[in-house]
C-alpha cells in the first residue's frame, strides 16, 4: 500500500460536522466595547493578525474535535523484514529414559533429568534467536507433531515445556526424522534450515526406511544436528566395538545410526553429551552455526490515530482560553441592563 491507501476512517458520516470549522471566520467570541465607530481609529496590522490568528485557532479546534470523532486510523500491515536466523525443526525423544539423570537413575533432590536440561537449554536457544522460525516433532512408540513451524516464540517454549511430561519407553527416531520434514514450508527456501535430533538413545532403522529418509534429505538443503544425551555405562556414537561381531546395527545402535547420518550427504554434526555442561555446550555450538539472513513478516495491527486529534484540539482550546483570559475591555463600563 501506498499514500493514502494507509490510511482509514473508522466512523466517516461525523466528517460530515467538518462545515462547522468555517464559524470562526463568521461568529467572534470577543468581548464587545462600547465605541460607536472605529473609523477614525488608525488601522493596526497587529490586531488584524491576531484576530485571524484566533480564528484560524478556533478553527483548528473544530476540526480536530470532528477528526477525533470521525477516528482516523492507519490499516495493519504485513512488513516484511531481513534479519538473522534459521528454520529449525526439533525433533525431540519422549522415551521413558528421557525421565533419568546422565547418570541413569530417576532424579533426586536437586537433580535434573535429561528431559529437563533439554527443555531448559532448548527454551535458552529460542530466547536468544528472535526470528528463528521453529516447529517442534516428539517421539517415543510413535512420533507426535507438537508444533508446526512457527515465529511465535510464546507457543514454542509451551511446545517444549510439554517434553517434560512422563515419555513412553521406545524409541523411534526414523518416524520422527521423517515428520520433521514436514514442518518445513516453501517460504524463504534461501534461509538457513536445520534439524536438531535431541536423543538420549537410537533404534535400528529398516533398510527401506533409511532409503526414504536419504531421499527426504537429499531433497532439501538442510542441516542434521543430533543432540545425543549419553546415559552412564551406556554406548556412545563414537565407541568402537571390541569385539568386530558386535558391530552390528542391533548391538550398537547408536554407532551405526550415527554413521548413518554421516552417509547422508548432508552437513551433519553430532554432539554426544556426558551431562547438563556438554548439553549447554552443543547447544551454544549450533546456535553459532546456524545464523543467516532469513525474511520474516512484522504483522503490524491496526493503529488508531484518534488520540493525536484530541491532544491537537485540547491544545487549540487551550491557546484559545488563555487568549480569552488575557482580554481587556476597552472604553466606558457597559450600562446596566434593564430590571
Amino acid at each position: 500500500m501506498n499514500g493514502w491507501s494507509h490510511w482509514l476512517v473508522l466512523r466517516p458520516l461525523a466528517l460530515a460536522l467538518l462545515p462547522l470549522a468555517l464559524l470562526p471566520w463568521f461568529v467572534s467570541a470577543r468581548r464587545v466595547s462600547d465605541w460607536p465607530w472605529l473609523g477614525g481609529v488608525p488601522s493596526d496590522p497587529g490586531s488584524a493578525w491576531l484576530d485571524r490568528l484566533l480564528r484560524l485557532l478556533a478553527s483548528t479546534a473544530i476540526v480536530a474535535l470532528v477528526l477525533a470523532l470521525a477516528g482516523p486510523a492507519l490499516h495493519g500491515q504485513q512488513i516484511e523484514r531481513i534479519s538473522t536466523g534459521a528454520r529449525v525443526a526439533l525433533v525431540i525423544d519422549r522415551s521413558g529414559s528421557m525421565n533419568s539423570t546422565f547418570a541413569g537413575r530417576a532424579p533426586d533432590g536437586g537433580e535434573e533429568s535429561k528431559a529437563s536440561a533439554a527443555r531448559r537449554l532448548l527454551k535458552d536457544f529460542v530466547a536468544r534467536r528472535e526470528h528463528d522460525r521453529v516447529g517442534i516433532v516428539a517421539f517415543s512408540t510413535s512420533p507426535m507433531f507438537v508444533l508446526p513451524m512457527t515465529d511465535r516464540r510464546e507457543a514454542v517454549l509451551a511446545a517444549i515445556d510439554a517434553i517434560d511430561q512422563p515419555g513412553l519407553a521406545y524409541t523411534d527416531v526414523a518416524r520422527g526424522l521423517a515428520m520433521a520434514f514436514d514442518l518445513f514450508d516453501r517460504r524463504d527456501p534461501a534461509a538457513p534450515q536445520a534439524i536438531v535430533l535431541v536423543s538420549d538413545g537410537a533404534a535400528v532403522i529398516d533398510r527401506r526406511v533409511q532409503e526414504k529418509l536419504r531421499a527426504a534429505f537429499a531433497s532439501r538443503a538442510l542441516h542434521l544436528y543430533w543432540l545425543f544425551l549419553r546415559t552412564e555405562r551406556s554406548g556412545g556414537l563414537f565407541d568402537l566395538p571390541a569385539d568386530p561381531s558386535d558391530d552390528t546395527p542391533q548391538r550398537m545402535p547408536e554407532r551405526h545410526l550415527h554413521r548413518f547420518f554421516q552417509s547422508l550427504g548432508v552437513p551433519y554434526r553430532a554432539f554426544e553429551a556426558d551431562n547438563a555442561t556438554e548439553l549447554a555446550a552443543a547447544v551454544a555450538a549450533i546456535d553459532q552455526a546456524e545464523r543467516g539472513e532469513v525474511r520474516w513478516f512484522e504483522a503490524v495491527p491496526q493503529r488508531d490515530l484518534s488520540a493525536y486529534a484530541f491532544a491537537v484540539a485540547a491544545l487549540a482550546c487551550a491557546l484559545l482560553a488563555a487568549a480569552k483570559a488575557a482580554e481587556v475591555r476597552i472604553g466606558p463600563p457597559l450600562p446596566e441592563p434593564p430590571r
